[in-house]
């Protein structure tokens, strides 16, 4: 069983599967998407940052994108993955964002214990998630964001009542995931790596080599939000390209013009423009 959802405007990407998918990272690698992991009726075992992991039946694993994941064994399981651009691209509370308590904004690998009596709920929202992906229509994609809205809210609040986060959790990736977290917190205000280095009270070089076997290093993390962020507001405001580049701190608004272009292909105009015509052509397609 695998199903997915993509948005051509936004580059978005929204997968539910089952452990089929997983059966792809045999060895540990990046597993690049934020993923959810609910093993419904057996165990699943994995790895996650050479720590292995036992998810029991009705237990869900929350994963980032920056994790190193390798599949071991297991079936029945329940998948969902998405990039930023499904779920980040709209404003959240912080604590259910992409570095909410799921993900950046701890330093734990979170497991959601779900109760009998919570199953139910549970299993309406995948049966919603799955009926949404059959109907395609102009309103798809934001009533596929609100079910993993109300996923995640559903999954934190199972994790702050219990008292799941007094787990401690000690890897390679927690200056990446506090990185990631400041970053979140401050790309408005600074563009600069040596700003955030000083805030983690770090040398940009060592920062920097900190990032050496995740693929992307600081500046391009810093690069990718504010592209993100601009992405949000063209497609889903009507401030123009200047009043974006000043809303994110930009003083020239063409070097910002300069940096999304070589982020996205096209200018923050261009890209406007493709994306008026993309949502108007499948509105007379609907």
């Amino acid at each position: 069983m695998s199903k997915s959802f993509s948005e051509f405007a936004t580059n978005a990407i929204l997968k539910i599967s089952n452990e089929e998918v997983l059966k792809q990272y045999s060895s540990s690698r990046q597993i690049e998407l934020f993923t959810f992991i609910w093993a419904k009726k057996s165990p699943i075992k994995i790895i996650v940052d050479s720590i292995p992991f036992t998810i029991q039946p009705n237990q869900i694993i929350a994963l980032t994108p920056i994790q190193y994941f390798q599949f071991l064994e297991g079936e029945n399981a329940i998948v969902y993955q998405f990039n930023k651009e499904f779920y980040c691209i709209k404003d959240h509370d912080k604590e259910v964002s992409c570095t909410g308590i799921l993900f950046f904004g701890n330093s734990i690998i979170p497991i959601i214990e779900i109760d009998e009596d919570e199953i139910n709920s549970f299993d309406l929202t995948h049966k919603m998630f799955l009926e949404e992906l059959e109907t395609a229509d102009n309103i798809q994609a934001e009533m596929l964001r609100m079910l993993m809205a109300r996923f995640i809210i559903k999954c934190t609040r199972i994790l702050k009542s219990k008292g799941s986060l007094s787990k401690t959790y000690e890897s390679r990736i927690d200056i990446i995931r506090q990185f990631n977290l400041l970053v979140e917190m401050h790309y408005k205000e600074s563009h600069s790596v040596a700003f955030y280095a000083e805030k983690m009270n770090k040398s940009p070089k060592t920062l920097s080599n900190s990032f050496s076997e995740y693929g992307k290093s600081p500046i391009q993390i810093i690069h990718e939000r504010i592209v993100l962020e601009a992405k949000r507001l063209l497609f889903y405001t009507n401030k123009p390209a200047k009043e974006i580049a000043y809303s994110l701190g930009f003083d020239d608004a063409p070097r910002f013009s300069r940096l999304f272009k070589k982020n996205i292909g096209l200018s923050p105009i261009e890209f406007k423009k493709k994306n008026v015509q993309a949502l108007s052509k499948n509105s007379i397609s609907n």
